[in-house]
């Protein structure tokens, strides 16, 4: 019965567009004020959470996206994708897709992709004769290729949560990202076509080489990351802390545009993004405390495994669920919350740990983009200027290309352990 005042206050407070953060908190306190259970498990359940050596990685990834950003990245970043695919029919839309990929090595959030490209290309896009919703829709949903690419914020905390190589969720999220891109990339051509969007012109060898270079140091940051961490050189930690010294000398010396008087504030906004993050992750677990206190987890995978016992469907119920609370909970709440409750479901049918943190990731990232509470679809919407209702009717065929790509993903593993096992 008390479980029930948890989760219904929960939900009264998502509807009422409390934050996710509080509403995990008061729920939360709620819960415990009609229970025998001292307040002391409050800042012990939320210090558990966050007290973690891994986590350490999060501030510093996100200071190395700030300072890149700064240092003038970004556009490289869409000069090079602009000359690659700019002269295709809908180049304008494909190098929105393709820039989220060269930008997933920077940010490692879905968040900060759809705000920091969209703030360049949605105007640009809009200027070339692109529908405003369409330009809306196509940032928002490549923004969710970055998460499956290193530095992957969301594969921090699934590795910090259930003790798995970060190094091997990293690369693991490699193949399922780039058959989304690919997917993304596909539809944008094929409806480009279709409203005789804009193309460019072809650019010469020596153009695209030019801005091959310009993004050459940004890009280089994932190689770095990625090869000090498979190779044992370094931890996701140090790596992060690498990315950020990195950082500083390309922005500063190599491009010359950031700018000392910029960092005091590149710096408080770092604080305030990883103060609600971390915020988040305490109040989260202790949520998830309470959910284990009441044996929630294990009359949920009682529940779904009592429904039936094939594996194929006992996937198909986890992806329902998940999609669902996609559209409702944060991405990282969900992360706490529901990795840990469903990783025994998915270890019962044979299902790798990596293998499963790609696909509840891949899984969550889609609801970024859906109704009620999508982040990336209010942000991109709002540099569009244009009703929800108007970019989510333009993300229709989107999300059957990522729904498509999330079931092959998760019924075919070695798209996600094929190169982690070169590795071991």
């Amino acid at each position: 019965m008390m479980a029930l005042v948890l989760v219904i206050g929960f939900l009264v407070l998502i509807m009422l567009g409390v934050p996710i953060a509080f509403s995990l908190g008061i729920s939360s306190l709620l819960y415990l004020l009609l229970t025998d259970i001292p307040l002391t498990i409050i800042p012990q359940a939320m210090f558990s959470g966050m007290d973690s050596f891994v986590m350490l990685a999060i501030p510093a990834f996100i200071l190395a996206g700030n300072l890149m950003n700064a240092g003038g990245i970004t556009d490289r970043i869409i000069a090079f994708a602009k000359a690659c695919v700019g002269h295709i029919r809908g180049g304008l839309g494909m190098t929105n897709v393709a820039s989220s990929l060269g930008f997933a090595g920077i940010s490692g959030t879905a968040l900060s992709d759809t705000a920091s490209l969209g703030s360049v290309l949605i105007p640009s896009m809009k200027r070339e004769g692109y529908g405003s919703g369409f330009s809306a829709a196509v940032t928002s949903i490549s923004s969710t290729v970055g998460p499956m690419l290193p530095p992957s914020l969301p594969m921090i905390i699934i590795g910090t949560l259930a003790g798995i190589s970060i190094g091997d969720l990293f690369i693991a999220g490699a193949i399922p990202g780039l058959l989304l891109a690919a997917g993304f990339l596909i539809v944008t051509y094929a409806i480009s076509v279709k409203r005789r969007y804009p193309k460019g012109d072809r650019q010469p060898l020596s153009v695209v080489g030019k801005s091959f270079l310009g993004a050459f140091w940004a890009l280089l940051m994932v190689v770095i990351i990625m090869w000090g961490i498979l190779g044992g050189y370094f931890t996701p930690t140090e790596a992060a802390v690498i990315a950020v010294v990195y950082a500083f000398i390309i922005g500063g010396l190599v491009y010359r545009e950031l700018k000392p008087r910029e960092i005091p504030t590149i710096i408080g906004n770092t604080l305030t993004l990883t103060a609600s993050i971390i915020l988040l992750v305490g109040l989260a677990n202790l949520f998830g405390w309470i959910l284990v206190y009441e044996d929630i987890p294990i009359m949920l995978a009682d529940g779904i495994l009592s429904i039936t016992e094939n594996s194929f469907l006992i996937v198909l119920l986890m992806l329902g669920l998940l999609l669902i609370i996609g559209m409702f909970i944060e991405t990282i709440a969900a992360l706490v919350i529901l990795f840990p409750v469903l990783l025994p479901v998915a270890e019962s049918i044979g299902m790798d740990p990596i293998h499963f943190g790609v696909v509840m990731v891949l899984t969550l990232m889609i609801g970024l983009s859906t109704p009620p509470v999508g982040v990336c679809l209010f942000v991109a919407s709002g540099i569009a200027k244009v009703p929800i209702g108007k970019t989510v009717k333009e993300l229709i065929p989107y999300f059957g290309v990522a729904l498509f790509v999330l079931l092959l993903v998760s019924y075919v593993p070695s798209l996600s352990l094929f190169l982690p096992s070169l590795f071991e």
